[in-house]
């Protein structure tokens, strides 16, 4: 595939002005009803990703510490209180570890602007302009040594502030080998079409790993660990038989119950087909092994 053009989002307005065109080739994601029809295709091409409405993106989520339901976290209560807020490194594979004011990140890192695709397990999928900074820059901050094999996730848990705090008996974790962790597709978010996230999409930082499943993208962290064990992340312990480690999107390898050769488009119209590492195969498949090893793909 080609790599999608990164845009330099100044407002959403402005952003989607610049995109009421969108040539035929990417546009031809034409419907395909319950019932039968033309399926999409998702094939690359020189045109840029049309993102998803930030409306609709702010509405539709999976934050179960705010609700079940896709609505809930957007209408539950703003209670999360994002400022100030820090990220703690630590870990044995971190030779300088230390407590990040998220202030100082941002005087310290720059923002940058990325469209990316997302896709969720569920098969759904969105297009989201994310602005961060990209996750290898605060790792190789940390200065990461020999033992520090993978990147555990720890994201923010209270009572207080989240209704469900407590629906995977404790905070919700995740983890990366630190290869992937060094990807530059790997993203740290803070914003989505240059405006900060908001509680139900991560604030005030999530990861972003575009080539995986979107419940990989942790929200709301606060510490982030160097370690040399693969980390047992929450839905792995959850459920291992259905969601693995890896999580890599691929339409050859369907989850236990569902298909994951095609995904419904939010906010736009039908589905389409499913793109193997959903798009992004020619940065990230060197890092795995054979395509029919089904650990990399559930």
């Amino acid at each position: 595939m080609k790599p999608i053009a990164n845009s330099i989002i100044t407002s959403e307005q402005d952003f989607r002005n610049r995109r009421k065109i969108i040539a035929a080739g990417l546009a031809a994601v034409a419907a395909v009803s319950l019932a039968g029809g033309v399926l999409a295709d998702a094939h690359d091409t020189s045109e840029p990703l049309k993102p998803t409405p930030l409306k609709t993106i702010n509405s539709y989520n999976n934050y179960y510490e705010f609700g079940f339901d896709k609505s809930d976290p957007s209408e539950a209560d703003k209670t999360l209180i994002t400022s100030p807020w820090t990220v703690e490194i630590t870990g044995a594979g971190a030779d300088k570890k230390g407590v990040y004011d998220l202030a100082d990140i941002y005087s310290e890192f720059a923002i940058e602007s990325h469209v990316r695709r997302f896709r969720c397990v569920e098969a759904w999928s969105m297009v989201i302009p994310w602005n961060g900074i990209p996750l290898h820059k605060l790792i190789a901050s940390a200065q990461p040594n020999s033992r520090a094999k993978y990147v555990r996730f720890i994201t923010a848990n209270d009572a207080q502030q989240m209704p469900n705090a407590d629906w995977a008996g404790g905070p919700y974790t995740e983890g990366l080998t630190i290869a992937e962790a060094m990807n530059p597709l790997a993203l740290l978010a803070t914003g989505i079409y240059d405006k900060p996230l908001e509680q139900q999409t991560g604030a005030p930082i999530r990861l972003v790993l575009p080539w995986k499943y979107g419940f990989k993208y942790a929200k709301s962290i606060v510490r982030i660990e160097l370690v040399e064990q693969m980390p047992k992340t929450t839905w792995w312990q959850q459920n291992s038989r259905e969601y693995g480690f890896y999580a890599n999107v691929s339409p050859h390898h369907n989850h236990p119950r569902w298909s994951q050769k095609s995904e419904r488009v939010i906010g736009g119209f039908g589905r389409q087909r499913t793109q193997l590492y959903n798009g992004y195969a020619d940065e990230v498949a060197h890092l795995y092994g054979a395509l029919s090893d089904r650990q990399y793909f559930y």
